[in-house]
């Protein structure tokens, strides 16, 4: 991928995860409600400063209709 390039998967994660809140409308209050987690959690995991559990990140990709699976292929891509 082009751009900024992350230096890890975490951090790749929270870019992967932005784009899609923010290409579905949601701030991250709104995330954190659909996905039942703290707005602030949503804020570390995007800015790479924290990692989510598996079960954070299917609940993730259910407030944004995706499948995990979505979320993690697009985070591997930044390291192909």
């Amino acid at each position: 991928m082009s751009g900024n390039a992350p230096t890890s998967p975490h951090a790749a994660f929270g870019q992967v995860l932005r784009k899609h809140r923010l290409a579905a409308g949601m701030s991250q209050e709104q995330m954190g409600l659909e996905a039942d987690v703290q707005r602030n959690f949503i804020s570390l995991i995007e800015t790479g400063q924290n990692q989510p559990t598996i079960t954070t990140i299917f609940k993730l990709a259910g407030a944004l209709n995706l499948k995990p699976s979505k979320l993690i292929s697009e985070t591997e891509k930044w390291f192909d």
